[in-house]
């Protein structure tokens, strides 16, 4: 059974005795490794790390776990160079020049990580539960992105969990926020890595230090000794490899006692006392394949009697994320329960290093036992891509080369830092702009430069993990067109883009506002009526507000002629026994615009200047009182108003023969085109070749930061909204023209 060493004073003597040896033999990662620790000795030896530590002693300490994990030689050394880089001017170039570009490396990456961890935990108030858990999250996350070199990972999980055995050993209180941070993400990275010995012993550290009489209760709950434990397995699983043995099973045999955190959780889990929970201690039974398998379940049961109720097959029915193993549960001859797990080679190494690890059922915490998956989608591709890394790496490190491990494909995700070091998670190929936007709205709107580590770059530089970013901003301003421009590159996140689209919305609007507001105050002021109470206005005419009403005028959407006949007085009202509408003098003769109202012979008919109906438009009449019916396009938003407000005074109308044979409608124009000399004219000359009159025109020129635009209104004639499709055709090719459309 192999595991890590304990933390004592004798932790760095193999690392020590590895060095003397190093002189005698040809191998270069030994050599390294004495040169580094050589190097490192004077630098570290009289300095004490920030808890107290002796910065040697800790050195020494995350080289033994390295070693105990089956790191080579030249990756203990590396542990050395990081520690003494804290006490060099320039750590990367004496590194470089010393050891090579390689380590050179992997000091700036694993130096630079501990400094944004430390600033991380500082910026968070320990007050603030919610802001500690997302703070831990994007940790959790940003270890996993942010290294380049997985190099990085294996010394910061050595790192921490020699730091946690030194305050044990030390009896020196650990902090509170490093106890966490190591139970929710160096644990949980660990176990992703499929290094379960450093996962354990985090968590248990952890559990000593956050939750200490917890830790006392299940500790002295059990009847003995961790020490104690870990020789009954060892016992008993030199009596089942016999046992196998004599029975011609091969069998490979590896025993560890359940560890304290791991009990803990699955009492809180299932709710279970400690004497029910049944597998204290477990045995893992590797074999060549599925039939041995089977051979083995047969032969446990036969020599040991099974708990009921505490046998699963997972080979038949492997779990959804394809874990595949045999469980069972059985009494010793002196009566402890012990789970054996039974599985084949593959099996084994697809559950210590594939998407069936550990972490995907027991991270989700307690209620992980009570039936709930933290396995998902995002998990799942991170572990399935560690799996092969991992296995990388292990061969990389013992045939050491003189380049570092390559940087694995990027995430779809990055995690930079504001100078505070709270840490901001974008898209892949984000830009300052987009840092910028995810911080604060304004903030992105008024952003003008940046520095991206304390260099200035260009707004639509491509940030990296772990850059820290700070911008600069104006007082006022709003972003620029250009943003949008996708070949330009300011923007890579769609939330961003959408702002600075929203941002130009309101700006339009506000200009569309504005020039509402305006032609109704110059009515206002024409009528007499400049004290009248704006909001109330609105109100009468069906608005919600005043802003409502401009933005319908400025959009020449709403005809100022309703504001003029709620403004004056009304007519009288005819008598009881008059007509509501004149009729024509000649029933014979059509209707003016030849409209007919359907049910009635021939009635005085007007065409509405809102809207401007013409053939084959759909259309419906509005009884006015002593005007006649106006005619309405059906879709007109002015009838749609009265038709609220008077629903009983619109009716069916249609398109009769026109009282002549070239009668002709007058339509509304609307023309979007960039601001030019000779536009107006080159417009005209469209309409004329046409041979369409024009009737009317109002232009107006409104500035913005991409130039000019035209605003062009004419008032056309033609005999049919048909004949008007083909007129704006040829409107549209006119040099400059966005758009022309029917108002």
């Amino acid at each position: 059974m192999k595991t890590l060493a304990a933390a004592s004073p004798d932790a760095a003597a193999p690392i020590v005795a590895l060095t003397q040896q190093a002189s005698a033999t040809p191998d270069e990662g030994l050599a390294a490794l004495a040169r580094a620790r050589a190097f490192a000795e004077p630098l570290l030896a009289q300095h004490p790390l920030d808890n107290g530590e002796n910065a040697l002693a800790h050195a020494d300490g995350v080289a033994a776990i390295l070693a105990a994990i089956g790191a080579a030689p030249a990756m203990q050394a590396a542990a050395y160079l990081v520690y003494a880089g804290d006490w060099l001017q320039r750590p990367e170039e004496v590194v470089s020049k010393a050891f090579g570009e390689s380590y050179a490396s992997l000091v700036g990456h694993t130096r630079k990580l501990v400094q944004i961890q430390r600033a991380a935990r500082k910026a968070v108030p320990l007050n603030d539960s919610q802001a500690q858990a997302e703070q831990t999250e994007r940790v959790r996350k940003m270890l996993l992105a942010f290294s380049r070199d997985l190099r990085v990972v294996l010394l910061r999980l050595a790192s921490r969990l020699q730091t946690l055995r030194w305050h044990a050993a030390a009896r020196v209180a650990c902090p509170a926020e490093v106890a966490r941070e190591s139970q929710q993400v160096f644990a949980p990275l660990a176990n992703r890595l499929g290094i379960w010995q450093i996962k354990w012993e985090l968590e248990d550290l952890a559990f000593r230090f956050l939750q200490p009489e917890d830790y006392k209760r299940v500790a002295r709950g059990l009847d003995e000794t961790r020490a104690g434990r870990e020789a009954g397995v060892e016992a008993f699983r030199m009596q089942l490899a016999v046992e196998l043995a004599s029975h011609g099973i091969a069998a490979e045999v590896q025993g560890r006692p359940k560890h304290l955190f791991s009990i803990w959780k699955k009492m809180q889990g299932k709710h279970l006392a400690l004497h029910q929970v049944m597998d204290l201690a477990a045995l893992r039974v590797v074999v060549a394949d599925i039939d041995a398998c089977y051979a083995v379940l047969a032969r446990v049961h036969a020599r040991w009697s099974a708990v009921a109720g505490e046998f699963d097959d997972y080979i038949a029915k492997p779990k959804p994320n394809g874990y595949q193993s045999l469980h069972t549960v059985i009494r010793s001859d002196e009566g402890r329960a012990i789970e054996i797990q039974i599985r084949t080679r593959a099996m084994h190494e697809h559950a210590e290093f594939g998407v069936a690890a550990h972490w995907a059922y027991k991270e989700a915490g307690a209620r992980g036992y009570a039936g709930v998956s933290a396995a998902g989608g995002d998990d799942e591709r991170i572990a399935e891509a560690r799996k092969a890394v991992l296995r990388q790496l292990l061969a990389w490190e013992r045939d050491f080369a003189a380049e570092p491990v390559a940087r694995q494909q990027a995430d779809e995700r990055i995690y930079v830092f504001t100078p505070q070091a709270t840490i901001v998670e974008l898209a892949a190929g984000s830009t300052p702009i987009d840092f910028a936007y995810a911080l604060h709205s304004e903030l992105g709107h008024r952003c003008r430069g940046a520095r991206v580590d304390g260099v200035l770059v260009p707004l639509n530089t491509a940030l990296a993990n772990g850059q820290t970013v700070e911008v600069t901003t104006v007082k006022e301003g709003g972003p620029s067109l250009d943003w949008l421009n996708p070949e330009l590159g300011y923007l890579a996140g769609h939330r961003a883009r959408a702002k600075v689209r929203a941002w130009f919305n309101a700006q339009a609007q506000a200009k569309t506002v504005a020039r509402g507001r305006e032609l109704v105050e110059k009515l206002l002021q024409r009528e007499g009526k400049t004290a009248l109470e704006r909001e109330q206005l609105a109100s009468q005419l069906g608005f919600k507000t005043a802003d409502a009403l401009y933005e319908v005028v400025g959009k020449d959407e709403f005809s100022l002629r309703h504001i003029e006949q709620l403004l004056r007085p009304a007519a009288p009202a005819p008598a009881d026994d008059a007509p509501l509408i004149k009729r024509s003098r000649a029933s014979e003769t059509p209707a003016r615009g030849g409209v007919l109202v359907v049910g009635v012979d021939s009635l005085l008919t007007s065409l509405a200047r809102c809207c401007r109906p013409a053939p084959p438009d759909p259309i419906d009449g509005f009884v006015t009182r002593g005007k006649g019916v106006a005619i309405h396009r059906r879709n007109c938003s002015n009838l749609r108003h009265m038709r609220e407000r008077a629903p009983d005074r619109v009716i069916a109308v249609e398109w009769g023969k026109p009282a002549g044979d070239h009668a002709l409608y007058p339509i509304d124009v609307l023309v979007e085109a960039v601001d030019r000399p000779s536009l107006l004219r080159d417009i005209t000359e469209a309409f004329a070749k046409e041979k369409v009159n024009v009737t009317g025109a109002h232009t107006q020129s409104v500035r913005g930061s991409a130039g000019s635009t035209a605003w062009m209104t004419f008032t056309v004639e033609v005999a049919s909204s048909e004949r008007l499709a083909q007129v704006l055709k040829q409107v549209t090719q006119v040099g400059g023209v966005r758009s022309a459309r029917r108002r």
